[in-house]
C-alpha cells in the first residue's frame, strides 16, 4: 500500500510512519513544522520507501500518484499547543480535515481521522464508551481543540454517508513515549522533565483528576489495526486502566530518583476531572487491547528523555 499521513513529522504520527513502512508499505508524510520536528523523521532520510512534503493541510494538498489510504494526523494535540495556536487549530480541524478527505475522495483511498478522547470534553460518564456524546464546552479555551475535532469527525460521517469514503475515526486517549517534546505541555512529559532537571514537579489542582495513559506502542499498533480491520463508527483506542494525576507523578519521582518536591498549581478552565476510555469495541472487534504497563513505559520514556537533556536524574 502507498499511504499519506498528515502531521507526519509529529510524535505519534512519525510512530505510525514507521510502522507501515516496517510492515513494507510506502509513506507520503506531510507536516508544516507548527508542533512536528526533523528530528522524528531525519532516520527516513533517503528510504526508498518514504517521501515527505512541506505543506500545511489546510491549503490545498496535492499528491502525484496512487494512494491507498489517507491518514489525518495533523493538528495540535497538546493545551499548550492549540492555546498557542488556536486560529490553525480550528483550520486544520475544520478545512484541513475537508482537505485531507477531498483528497481520499478523488484517489479512491480510505480516510482515517485521528480524533480524540476531548470529544468527551469533562465526561459525564464513566468510562466513556463511543456511544457517548461529551460535554464539551464550545466557548471555553479548550473548545478551539474539541470542537475541531468534534467538527472533524462530523464532516468524515458526512465523506462516509454521502460520497460513500471508506472512512475509520479513532478517539485517542492519553498517548506518552519517545519523541514527545520536552516542553509540550503534557502532563507525562512535563513531569519527566522537571524530576529529570531537579525542578518542583508541578501538579494542576489536587491531583485527584484522572486520566488513562498509553505507551505509543500500544497506541501505534491500535492504530493499525483499526485502519486496517475497522469499521467506519469511531473507535476508542486507549488504555482502560486509570490513574490519578498524583498517582502519575509519584511514579515519575520514584522513578528518576529526584528529590524535587511536588507542588501544586491551580487547575486550568475546563480542565477534566476523569478520562477512561471503555474499549470494549477495540477488544473485540481488533483484538486489541494495552501490553506495556505504566512502569515499564514511564522507564523507557525517561530513558528517551535523559538522553535528550542530556543530563542524569538528580
Amino acid at each position: 500500500m502507498r499511504v499519506l499521513i498528515t502531521g507526519g513529522a509529529g510524535f505519534l504520527a512519525s510512530h505510525l510512519t514507521d510502522k507501515f513502512i516496517a510492515d513494507g508499505h510506502q509513506v507520503v508524510g506531510l507536516d508544516n513544522f507548527i508542533t512536528g520536528s526533523t528530528d522524528n523523521i531525519a532516520h527516513l532520510a533517503g528510504h526508498a520507501g518514504y517521501k515527505f512534503i512541506r505543506h500545511d493541510v489546510s491549503n490545498y494538498i496535492f499528491v502525484e500518484g496512487a494512494l491507498d489510504g489517507v491518514l489525518h494526523l495533523a493538528s495540535p494535540a497538546s493545551p499548550i499547543d492549540y492555546l498557542e495556536h488556536p486560529i490553525p487549530t480550528l483550520k486544520v480541524g475544520a478545512l484541513g480535515t475537508h482537505n485531507a478527505l477531498g483528497l481520499a475522495k478523488a484517489k479512491g483511498a480510505r480516510f482515517f481521522l485521528a480524533s480524540t478522547s476531548e470529544v468527551y470534553g469533562d465526561p459525564l460518564i464513566h468510562p466513556q464508551p463511543e456511544s457517548y456524546w461529551g460535554n464539551v464546552n464550545p466557548v471555553g479555551p479548550r473548545g478551539v481543540y474539541d470542537e475541531a475535532k468534534r467538527f472533524a469527525e462530523a464532516i468524515t460521517m458526512a465523506y462516509h454517508r454521502f460520497h460513500g469514503v471508506d472512512t475509520r475515526i479513532v478517539r485517542i486517549f492519553n498517548t506518552y513515549g519517545p519523541r514527545m517534546r520536552p516542553h509540550d505541555g503534557r502532563v507525562v512529559s512535563n513531569f519527566i522533565v522537571q524530576a529529570l532537571k531537579g525542578e518542583p514537579i508541578t501538579i494542576y489542582g489536587d491531583g485527584s483528576q484522572t486520566r488513562s495513559f498509553t505507551y505509543v506502542d500500544d497506541e501505534v499498533d491500535g492504530l493499525y489495526r483499526l485502519f486496517m480491520h475497522g469499521d467506519n463508527d469511531p473507535t476508542n483506542i486507549g488504555n482502560p486502566v486509570e490513574f490519578t494525576v498524583r498517582q502519575l507523578a509519584e511514579l515519575v519521582v520514584e522513578l528518576t530518583g529526584t528529590k524535587a518536591p511536588i507542588v501544586h498549581r491551580e487547575l486550568p478552565v475546563d480542565d477534566p476531572k476523569v478520562r477512561q476510555p471503555d474499549i470494549t469495541k477495540a477488544r473485540a472487534q481488533l483484538g486489541w487491547e494495552p501490553k506495556v504497563p505504566l512502569r515499564e513505559g514511564l522507564e523507557r520514556t525517561i530513558a528517551y528523555f535523559d538522553g535528550v537533556l542530556g543530563m542524569v536524574a538528580r
